[in-house]
């Protein structure tokens, strides 16, 4: 801003004036997926899932039950095997804590494959793989997977023993 005189009271303006024009087009956004990305896929198969740990128990429903899974909870190796007896028809697969009470799930399986020899099933622990073969709980080749595990991770190993 500029006064002309010191006794004039009008003020003059001065400034440049842009005109910014943008093209119209007409574009969606892609969302990235990651690199090597597969979106989970469920099922419709029975799983027996044994955990002694109730809020991974109800987690682990919770979870599956979303992907289209049936859900029959056991809360420790002896009541699994009750369940599996309820239900032996209608399980595709075991879900199964390797530390449990009143039978780990080595035992569990050992059980059932005796009455249901084709039986599969997906090993769970919060110990490491070396700890339990270690201990000889588990054989090497076993299906196992190390909590916690993220729901993603745990539907894919499913479907991968399911597929089996």
């Amino acid at each position: 801003m500029k006064l002309k005189n010191s006794s004039e009271s009008k003020v003059t303006q001065s400034g440049t004036t842009f005109k910014i024009y943008l093209p119209v087009i007409k574009a969606g956004v892609e969302k990235a997926k990651p690199v090597g990305y597969a979106a989970p896929t469920g099922g419709t198969e029975a799983v027996l899932v044994a955990e002694d740990e109730a809020d991974v128990r109800k987690l682990t429903k919770t979870v599956l039950e979303e992907f289209g899974y049936t859900v029959i909870e056991a809360m420790n190796g002896e009541d699994a095997i009750n369940k599996f007896m309820e239900n032996r028809d209608k399980i595709h697969l075991l879900l199964l804590d390797v530390i449990m009470p009143k039978k780990n799930g080595k035992e569990v399986y050992e059980e059932i494959k005796k009455i249901k020899p084709d039986m599969k099933a997906l090993f769970i622990s919060g110990y490491t793989a070396n700890f339990i073969h270690k201990k000889g709980v588990l054989e090497e080749g076993i299906n196992f997977v190390l909590k916690p595990i993220s729901p993603t991770n745990l539907l894919k190993k499913m479907r991968e023993v399911l597929d089996k």
